[in-house]
């Protein structure tokens, strides 16, 4: 099990408080560092055992067992008074809402999102929190979490835009390569740092990546991370937003690796160079069809295995690949290189991200 030593010395604190609502078979896929002990892996088996007894106690017990375990899982809360919500959204999604707030202690200003206890604590919030386990400096910084007041609430550093407003209300964007090199660059570093530190984003779009006013960009909304190890574990088939979903998630995979993060750069790559994106599928199916439309569509010859996959169908609609360079015509030679080995249809064969950085799209970049 890969539970940080932290997590361990918190629950023999607290003994039997409420284990069951951590659900630590899915945190030990939160952390990736094995810090835990065999004597410490007894003493969570027992612990477990005895949750599921105490489980059916009542919500009341259960719901005091919570807040009592909150307060000394997340051991730095300090008390809500201390932020000021303004009410204003920022980065605000389809599941997500973003309030800007002013950290009173300090001055700063913040992005809170706000999670509602409904008597226990959501995955999202374990996995947001594994953001404190891979600090970086194109990560976003989870600073603090506070529970009050029945509601979760978790303070991020503040950022000035996401990048898909960025895109929106720059039209230009696209005119300056040197930008979007930038930008692509720092997403390949904070991507190759996750998986460096085995952690799969499972969820990168425009809308989570952060950008301040000195044009540093951050991976942010870590809701979807998973970690991995060998071998590779089975993972839910369908995780990422649609547009940037990888083909092998679509065609239902379960065991997917680094490759998935790398697809959807792809997907950002060229929508930051065409202004729209590449594979804006209604369903499923249509975004299979618009890859495959540009790509070609596989075979066993080309993705040894495809066929094999639980969601693909025979009767697909058969397409030739086109030229990315007609597809992506803004893009320099370099670049349409490098977002081939991105888009590989065949996970095996797509470029993994840290070699991504030393490709020759980037030689002449300056920060």
């Amino acid at each position: 099990m890969n539970l940080p030593l932290s997590f361990v010395q918190i629950l023999k604190n607290l003994q039997l408080s409420n284990i069951n609502l951590l659900q630590y078979k899915e945190i030990e896929n939160l952390f990736p560092d094995p810090l835990v002990a065999q004597d410490d892996l007894k003493v969570l088996d027992g612990l477990s055992s005895s949750a599921r007894e105490r489980e059916i106690k009542g919500k009341t017990e259960e719901s005091n067992r919570l807040h009592r375990l909150t307060r000394h899982f997340f051991k730095d809360t300090i008390q809500m008074d201390r932020y000021v919500i303004t009410e204003k959204k920022i980065g605000e999604g389809t599941d997500d809402v973003f309030y800007e707030a002013r950290d009173l202690e300090t001055n700063e200003t913040v992005a809170i999102k706000r999670i509602q206890d409904d008597g226990g604590i959501p995955k999202e919030a374990f996995r947001q929190l594994a953001i404190r386990e891979i600090p970086h400096r194109n990560i976003v910084r989870l600073k603090n979490v506070v529970h009050s007041a029945g509601m979760l609430y978790l303070v991020f550093e503040h950022m000035d835009l996401d990048l898909k407003t960025y895109m929106d209300s720059c039209p230009d964007f696209a005119k300056d390569p040197r930008l979007i090199k930038r930008f692509l660059y720092q997403i390949l570093v904070g991507v190759t740092y996750c998986h460096s530190r085995r952690f799969l984003h499972r969820d990168l779009k425009p809308q989570n990546l952060l950008i301040d006013h000195t044009n540093e960009l951050k991976l942010a909304n870590f809701g979807l991370a998973r970690s991995f190890g060998i071998p590779v574990r089975s993972f839910t088939p369908k995780v990422s937003t649609l547009w940037y979903s990888a083909p092998e998630i679509l065609l239902g995979s379960r065991f997917y690796h680094t490759p998935v993060d790398v697809w959807s750069v792809g997907c950002i790559f060229a929508e930051m160079v065409n202004q729209k994106p590449l594979f804006p599928g209604v369903t499923e199916i249509d975004e299979l069809h618009k890859i495959f439309s540009i790509l070609g569509s596989p075979t066993e010859e080309t993705w040894p295995g495809v066929t094999q996959l639980p969601d693909f169908k025979s009767n697909l609609a058969k397409f030739p690949a086109k030229d990315l360079a007609t597809v992506v015509p803004g893009l320099e030679p370099a670049g349409i290189d490098l977002l081939s080995k991105m888009l590989h249809l065949e996970p095996l064969g797509r470029i993994k991200a840290r070699i991504a950085l030393d490709h020759d799209y980037f030689k002449d970049l300056e920060f």
